[in-house]
């Protein structure tokens, strides 16, 4: 009775970790696509944050060619009034007046051809991220179908499993599957393990000889003292 449900649990166990390995693979093949797609994400993301310094900076240059005419339209002005002026003190004055605006609407020019430079190799830039982008999004969408398409047949496969193992659980009783159960939530998916020489393989604690030389038997049920795992005893065979 006691070996018969050893066998039923550590059975079990197996056909469990079988599984918590499946559904790993299934969030490994998930985890990769997930950060490819980030990665696209973020990189649409730059270009958009690209794309708006590039307006701010063509709004910038039509605000400059603004004042730079306003500039423009006062040195004609000036220039003008300067034929009208008596004095060489008005003279004066206008002619800095001139100057100014000149100095204004010279440095207008520059930032402007500036921007223009800017935007142009920005825009370039942009154009060329956004054909490689084009390209990684074409093969992102192929590996998702591929990642899909695994996933599936993962999947189906673990349907098969999943009966196996339940027709393997309804072979224990309701009390010991619960401690089964609650024991591999909490002890990293090992419910149930072997001692070898006195050590639970779980924790790697000693146990205490005369419960060790008791298991050893095999026809009483145990738990270990420190991890609380149930424990069985089976010899290892060195290769």
């Amino acid at each position: 009775m006691i070996r018969e449900k050893l066998h039923n649990l550590t059975t079990l166990q197996k056909m469990d970790l079988e599984l918590d390995e499946i559904d790993k693979s299934v969030k490994e093949e998930q985890a990769v696509l997930e950060k490819r797609v980030a990665a696209l994400a973020t990189r649409e993301e730059q270009i958009a944050t690209t794309e708006e310094s590039i307006e701010a900076q063509k709004r910038e240059s039509r605000i400059l060619e603004g004042e730079m005419s306003d500039k423009m339209a006062h040195i004609r002005d000036r220039q003008a009034k300067m034929m009208q002026v008596q004095t060489g003190r008005e003279q004066t004055a206008l002619l800095k007046e001139i100057e100014d605006a000149k100095k204004v609407a010279k440095e207008s020019e520059e930032k402007i051809i500036s921007l223009m430079e800017s935007v142009e190799k920005i825009t370039g830039d942009i154009a060329e991220e956004k054909n490689l982008l084009k390209g990684e999004k074409k093969l992102v969408a192929e590996e998702t179908e591929v990642v899909r398409t695994k996933i599936d047949s993962i999947n189906r496969k673990r349907k098969v499993k999943d009966k196996a193992r339940e027709a393997q659980a309804a072979l224990l009783d309701a009390e010991t599957l619960k401690k089964y159960t609650t024991l591999r939530a909490r002890r990293n998916g090992l419910a149930i393990i072997n001692v070898v020489g006195g050590v639970c393989q779980g924790c790697y604690m000693m146990m205490p000889p005369q419960r060790f030389n008791m298991l050893m038997k095999g026809d009483q049920f145990f738990d270990c003292p420190t991890c609380q795992r149930m424990i069985y005893y089976k010899p290892v065979v060195e290769e």
